[in-house]
């Protein structure tokens, strides 16, 4: 059985730990032992150690038993734990959407002789695979999706739960937002361009430019127009901004911020929650439209941001076991998912666990 090193047991980090330890010799890590505790308390079998995952040596020595380690720690401790793990030499998925440029340790990774898959989430995540996928297909002419985790009953006045660490939501409404428009790289502000739209099993939701390309910016240049914008409900973004004008985002404050914004932005105990994607991919052969709803799922007491998060990961980590994709180097997901046998494990792994991605 393969030995699965798992780094962050937060909520998407339950979710994969409960999925992973099926099937796999599962150890999982962590800062907070508390969390380590509850998960050891339902998943007895598992390994569980606590981490600092910035001390270099250490992080070093607990995955040197690993054939594949899953990284999933907030983004601005994504980098440097990436670039250890990789210099360790062991296979990695990584979902912690550091604000780096992960691709630039492709060549220390290629050096290394490991197989690293990054940004394997919801998004970026799926809409990578779908657009890897067709892009091997089609002659793409553009491509666009929007994304957002909201809860089914929102409050005023932020109208937003966040399913993951509120400084990673910060940083969407902070980094400045990249697309491509018209065959150049063009940047606006976070938070830009609200328009209302009309989302199937949602209703009105607004969206608004955030910096969600990322790696496809680079692996995909010749697809002359690329967009993502990020949903929410109606009158959050303006809210945001507000506060980003009052300086409360900014670097000597956001630690404050989101430890404030946290209090009102965690998700109860089993609180109703919903993740909604569509992704829309133009050609001059023919358009194509996928949309994913995912609900709060009342049986595992997953939210469906781990869940579409969570099983896209470690649906990744089963390509790699199975050695679906094991090409050495640092790839993002759509680059692996240009691969057909990985695209359709993908759309089955997720139907295999209720979550729908429907070709419209």
């Amino acid at each position: 059985m393969k030995k699965i090193f798992q780094i962050g047991a937060g909520l998407v980090g339950k979710t994969m730990a409960h999925d992973l330890s099926r099937n796999f010799d599962l150890h999982l890590a962590d800062s907070n032992i508390n969390l380590l505790q509850k998960i050891k308390s339902e998943l007895n079998h598992i390994h569980t150690h606590q981490l600092d995952v910035t001390n270099k040596e250490s992080l070093s020595k607990w995955i040197k038993d690993a054939d594949i380690v899953l990284l999933a720690v907030p983004g601005f401790l994504g980098f440097d734990a990436l670039k250890t793990i990789i210099e360790s030499g062991k296979d990695v998925v990584d979902i912690s959407f550091s604000p780096e440029n992960v691709l630039m340790l492709h060549d220390l990774a290629v050096t290394n002789d490991v197989c690293a898959v990054v940004d394997a989430g919801v998004a970026p995540g799926i809409p990578n695979f779908v657009l890897g996928y067709w892009n091997s297909q089609l002659e793409v002419e553009a491509f666009e999706y929007v994304v957002g985790g909201l809860p089914k009953n929102p409050i005023p006045p932020y109208y937003y739960k966040a399913p993951f660490s509120p400084i990673d939501v910060i940083e969407e409404y902070t980094r400045p937002a990249r697309m491509m428009i018209d065959s150049k790289i063009v940047i606006k502000p976070a938070l830009s361009e609200i328009e209302i739209l009309d989302i199937l099993d949602v209703g009105k939701l607004e969206a608004f430019n955030t910096d969600g390309l990322r790696s496809l910016l680079t692996t995909m240049t010749h697809i002359p127009n690329m967009k993502e914008k990020t949903l929410r409900y109606p009158g959050h973004a303006e809210l945001m901004q507000s506060l980003y004008d009052k300086g409360l985002f900014n670097e000597e404050n956001i630690k404050q911020t989101a430890t404030n914004l946290f209090k009102d932005w965690e998700l109860g105990k089993n609180e109703k929650e919903f993740t909604v994607l569509d992704i829309n991919i133009y050609s001059s052969a023919k358009n194509i439209k996928y949309h994913l709803y995912d609900e709060f799922d009342e049986d595992t007491t997953s939210s469906s941001m781990a869940r579409t998060t969570g099983y896209t990961a470690t649906a990744t980590v089963n390509m790699l076991a199975n050695n679906l994709w094991d090409k050495k180097g640092v790839h993002p997901p759509e680059i692996v998912g240009s691969n057909k046998k990985c695209f359709d494990f993908l759309l089955q792994y997720l139907m295999d666990r209720n979550i729908s991605l429907t070709l419209l």
